[in-house]
């Protein structure tokens, strides 16, 4: 039983059916969906908090988006520990500054991946805020509820990420 938790790939049958089932645990036990997107945010103000409390207590987001500890950032703390549990159980744990694929297709030099991840990183959230959510709050809770907008978004993601693929990798 202990050896699928050592097994450097799973099965991405297997793990759908987990997050799916997940998803479901989620929607009855704490009648929310599982969601990343807002789970930064959150944190950014939790941080933010720390420094600056009375912006916080007068930021419009926050004070529909409380900055306390929640599903979401237990969601997100617990796919950050699983994910590093899993990669020393398998031993495939390492750190790397720029990975393979990186390296060979555009640059082995830290910059260009660290400035091309930190721009990516801030159009990811700006279109996820733009979305009302990201691909799991769509493509995995609202897909399953079979939400319009939802489905409308994961194609978009899709689509988006095949493109960017083509345009990045075909330069």
């Amino acid at each position: 039983m202990l050896g699928i938790f050592t097994e450097t790939l799973w099965s991405p049958y297997v793990v759908g059916a987990l997050i799916g089932l997940l998803n479901i645990i989620a929607l009855r036990i704490s009648n929310k969906p599982l969601a990343a997107s807002t789970t930064y945010l959150k944190v950014s103000g939790m941080i933010r908090k720390v420094f600056q409390r009375e912006k916080v207590q007068r930021n419009e987001y926050y004070s529909k988006k409380k900055t306390d500890v929640d599903w979401g950032v237990m969601l997100v703390g617990g796919i950050i520990i699983g994910s590093f549990l899993s990669a020393n159980l398998s031993g495939d744990f390492q750190i790397t500054l720029v990975p393979e694929m990186w390296a060979s297709n555009f640059s082995a030099n830290f910059l260009p991946r660290f400035i091309t991840a930190l721009i990516g990183g801030i159009i990811l959230g700006v279109g996820a805020r733009w979305a009302g959510g990201c691909t799991s709050g769509h493509g995995i809770s609202g897909a399953s509820q079979l939400s319009i907008v939802s489905w409308a978004a994961a194609i978009a993601f899709f689509i988006g990420g095949i493109l960017t693929a083509m345009i990045k990798y075909s330069l």
